[in-house]
């Protein structure tokens, strides 16, 4: 089953150098193992734009959909055997002792009716 790793943090983090070779190794590890399917750190909050279409106008805004106190900065999608391997990968993670990691499963099954066969 695929889990999306979400990671999050708060204006006071600043990534050492030592973190950033962390989380390096960690990819290297997870991909190596057939874990990792593809991950990437986003850009700041503030260069997000926000689209919604209502009424069917197209609605923009500038600045991340939602103002919290954590702001996602990373994002990864893992293949494990149950949401327990999945939280133990997470755990793992060098950012899970620097920031929060939220670990969503992914709609499998609704996202094969939303493909055209």
């Amino acid at each position: 089953m695929q889990y999306r790793l979400i990671i999050c943090h708060d204006d006071a983090f600043a990534p050492t150098e030592t973190l950033v070779r962390e989380i390096g190794a960690w990819v290297r590890d997870m991909e190596g193992h057939g874990v990792l399917m593809h991950g990437n750190p986003l850009r700041p909050p503030g260069e997000a734009t926000t689209v919604r279409v209502r009424e069917g106008k197209v609605m923009r805004t500038d600045g991340p959909f939602a103002q919290s106190r954590e702001k996602m900065a990373a994002y990864g999608l893992i293949e494990c055997a149950s949401l327990e391997q999945a939280i133990d990968v997470a755990s793992r993670h060098p950012m899970a002792r620097a920031a929060t990691i939220e670990v969503r499963p992914v709609w499998a099954d609704l996202a094969r009716q939303a493909t055209p066969s």
